[in-house]
């Protein structure tokens, strides 16, 4: 009998326990990990870092990204991966972030990821992704190794339209502010 899924509710807590995801962005490649295991020392397992690659890499039509700082390289991996899948990547970022070094966002320019940033002072300082315009990822996470591996952070994953819509509101009115005929240079 055919059972209709639960929307995703999930609360993930950072520092994220070291473990090992190439396995999980192998597979996500189709690289068939699954024949050679990676043979770093850290261990398998489920941790706050793998569920949300995993959430991430759910995205079979779109990802919308609004970031402050972008430094993971495993988040940077999985988004080019679902970039070279044909999943519509978009990026919105802080300017005077975007270059420090270790920054992800070069690499995703560099991949062909449209990514827009803000020309204004203060900072743009969002912290949500969208999956495929039905599963909102946010909270006070900026995808960096630091974050991930040392801070107290927090992320709320929900399938809820009521959520999702007004984060996506705000994701398309920054992302036409930020568009670069906009811009203005003195």
């Amino acid at each position: 009998r055919w059972r209709r899924r639960q929307p995703v509710r999930e609360v993930l807590f950072f520092p994220s326990r070291p473990s090992c995801t190439e396995e999980l962005l192998a597979e996500a490649a189709g690289t068939g990990a699954a024949a050679r295991p990676c043979p770093c020392p850290l261990p398998r397992g489920d941790c706050s870092l793998s569920r949300l690659l995993r959430r991430l890499l759910s995205a079979r039509r779109s990802l919308e990204i609004c970031l402050f700082a972008f430094s993971s390289p495993q988040l940077g991996r999985a988004v080019q991966l679902l970039h070279r899948r044909g999943v519509r990547v978009r990026v919105v970022t802080d300017a005077q972030y975007m270059g420090l070094r270790g920054s992800q966002i070069g690499l995703l320019r560099h991949a062909g990821i449209q990514v827009r940033h803000d020309q204004e002072n203060g900072y743009m300082h969002h912290k949500f992704a969208i999956v495929d315009r039905r599963m909102l990822i946010t909270g006070s996470l900026n995808w960096t190794t630091q974050a991930i591996q040392t801070n107290r952070e927090n992320v709320l994953v929900v399938e809820d339209a009521e959520y999702v819509k007004p984060f996506l509101d705000e994701f398309e009115r920054i992302w036409e502010e930020y568009n670069p005929i906009h811009y203005r240079f003195f």
